[in-house]
C-alpha cells in the first residue's frame, strides 16, 4: 500500500493554493505534471488548471468550481468547501517553484518504486522475445523520466554556452570519398542521412566503403545492422573492395596463396578497426537505440550508425496507421537518435520503381516516403543512366537534399566484380 505523509499532502496543498492566490504563478512551475500529485484529486484539480489557463480563462476559485461541475465530479474533488481551503492553506506565493519541485521530486521517487515492483514481478515468458521483453522494461524506464517543457532562454542568458560553443571545433568525419568530403566537409554528428537507389545500384557496397573511412578516422565506434545478407556475406564484399580481389573468388572460397594473404593482412586491419555488425532480420527502432546507447556508454563516442535498409525494418502499426505514417515514426526517432548520440545515422532506403523511367530522380521517388524527406538531413539517390566502360557501371550520386550544405552531383564508377566506388572527374569518366 502506497502511503502518503501528511507533509507530502500539506506540500500539493500549498502549490494548488498558490495557484488561487496567484494564477500567474503557473508560468513558474510549467515543469510539474498532473501525474506529479500523489492525491488524485490533486491531479484532477490541476488538470483542471491548466485547462483553464490553455483556454485564456481565469484560474479562481469559481471558475475551477464551474469546470469541475461541467465535467460532473465535484464532490469527488471535496466539494467547493475543499477548495477553498487550498486557497487558505497558502499565505504567500513566494516559495511555489520551491514547493513545486519538492512535488515533482517525491512523484519520481514514486514512480521509481512502482517501476521497480512491475520490472520485479515480469516474467520473460509472457513476451514472445527477448526483444520485446527488453523493449518494454525501457519503455517503463522511459516513463520515469520528467516531461520538462523546453525553457524559453533569452541571449544574455545563454551567452556563455554560445561563446563555449564558438571555440569548439566543429567535428566532421571523413568518408574516404576525397571529392565529398571536400565539398560536405565529411558526415556530420546528428545528421540523419538517408541513401537510396533501386535494386543492384550499390546501395550497400558504398555504405560498407563509408563504414571503413569513417573507421579509420578513429572518432569512435561504427555499428552496421544488415537485415538481408549475413555478416559473412558483408566480410566477403568488404575484403574484396579492400584487397581488389574478385568478389566472386573470395565467395566461392577459391583464392590462391596470394590472395589468401591479401585477405589476411585486410582481414587483421578491419580487426584493428572499431566496427561491430548485427545480421538479423526485422530489426526495430528500438532494439538499435537501446544498444547504440549501450555502446556509447561502453566506448564514449559512436562515430556512425547504418542500417541496410529502412522498409524491411519491423515497424509496427497501429490501428488507423499508414504504413507511411508507421515509416515516418521510425525516421523520426533515427533522427533522435543522431542527435542524442552525436553520430551519423545513415539509413538505406528504397526507390519506387517508377522512379527508374524518368532519369534524375526527386525526393517523392524515396518508396513510402512519408516524412522521410522531412526528417532527412541529407538524402542521396543513387542512379544509373545505363552508361558503362570497360572498368564498371556509372553511377550518378545526387545529394537531393542536403540540411547545412546544399545539393550537389557527384559521378561514381562501381567496379561492381570488386564491390568497390571510384570518383570520377569529367575528363577521366570515360
Amino acid at each position: 500500500m502506497n502511503l502518503i505523509g501528511k507533509n507530502d499532502l500539506d506540500t500539493e496543498q500549498s502549490v494548488l493554493g498558490a495557484v488561487f492566490l496567484e494564477p500567474g504563478v503557473l508560468d513558474e512551475i510549467t515543469f510539474l505534471e498532473e501525474r506529479d500529485f500523489s492525491v488524485p484529486r490533486h491531479q484532477s484539480i490541476y488538470k483542471v488548471m491548466r485547462y483553464l489557463e490553455g483556454k485564456g480563462q481565469p484560474v479562481d476559485i469559481i471558475a475551477v468550481t464551474n469546470a469541475i461541475v461541467k465535467f460532473g465530479n465535484i464532490e469527488g474533488m471535496g466539494g467547493v468547501s475543499y477548495l477553498s481551503q487550498l486557497a487558505a492553506s497558502c499565505p504567500t506565493t513566494a516559495n511555489v517553484e520551491y514547493y513545486a519541485r519538492i512535488v515533482r521530486s517525491k512523484a519520481m521517487e514514486r514512480r521509481m518504486k512502482n517501476t521497480a515492483d512491475i520490472i520485479q514481478g515480469m516474467s520473460r515468458d509472457d513476451y514472445e522475445t527477448d526483444e520485446e521483453y527488453f523493449s518494454y522494461v525501457e519503455n517503463l524506464i522511459t516513463e520515469l523520466r520528467p516531461q520538462d517543457n523546453a525553457k524559453m532562454l533569452s541571449f544574455s542568458e545563454t551567452r556563455e554556452e554560445y561563446y563555449t560553443h564558438l571555440k569548439t571545433p566543429a567535428e566532421f568525419i571523413k568518408t574516404g570519398f576525397q571529392e565529398f568530403d571536400k565539398w560536405a566537409q565529411g558526415l556530420w554528428r546528428g545528421w540523419l542521412f538517408v541513401s537510396a537507389g533501386r535494386p543492384s545500384v550499390g546501395k550497400t557496397a558504398i555504405a560498407l566503403q563509408r563504414v571503413y573511412g569513417v573507421a579509420k578516422q578513429n572518432l569512435g565506434v561504427v555499428l552496421v545492422w544488415s537485415q538481408e545478407m549475413g555478416r559473412n556475406s558483408l566480410k566477403d564484399r568488404m575484403m574484396s573492395a579492400q584487397t581488389g580481389i574478385a568478389f566472386q573468388k573470395i565467395k566461392m572460397k577459391n583464392l590462391n596463396e596470394k590472395e589468401q594473404k591479401l585477405l589476411d593482412f585486410a582481414y587483421e586491419e578491419y580487426e584493428n578497426l572499431p566496427v561491430y555488425m548485427q545480421d538479423s532480420s526485422g530489426v526495430t527502432i528500438d532494439e538499435i537505440k537501446a544498444t547504440a546507447k549501450q555502446f556509447k556508454k561502453k566506448y564514449g563516442k559512436i562515430a556512425m550508425i547504418v542500417v541496410d535498409y529502412l522498409q524491411i525494418m519491423s515497424i509496427p502499426q497501429t490501428k488507423g496507421d499508414t504504413r507511411a505514417l508507421a515509416i515516418g515514426r521510425v525516421t523520426g526517432q533515427a533522427k533522435q537518435i543522431a542527435r542524442e548520440l552525436d553520430c551519423c545515422f545513415m539509413m538505406l532506403s528504397q526507390m519506387t520503381r517508377e522512379s527508374e523511367k524518368k532519369g534524375r530522380p526527386t525526393l517523392s521517388d524515396l518508396k513510402e516516403s512519408g516524412s522521410i524527406e522531412q526528417d532527412a538531413d541529407v538524402v542521396e539517390f543513387l542512379w544509373s543512366e545505363g552508361e558503362t566502360t570497360a572498368h564498371g557501371k556509372i553511377i550518378n550520386q545526387t545529394i537531393a537534399k542536403g540540411r547545412d550544405v546544399g545539393v550537389n552531383e557527384f559521378k561514381l564508377l562501381f567496379m561492381n566484380w570488386k564491390q568497390k566506388f571510384v570518383e570520377l572527374q569529367d575528363e577521366n569518366r570515360k
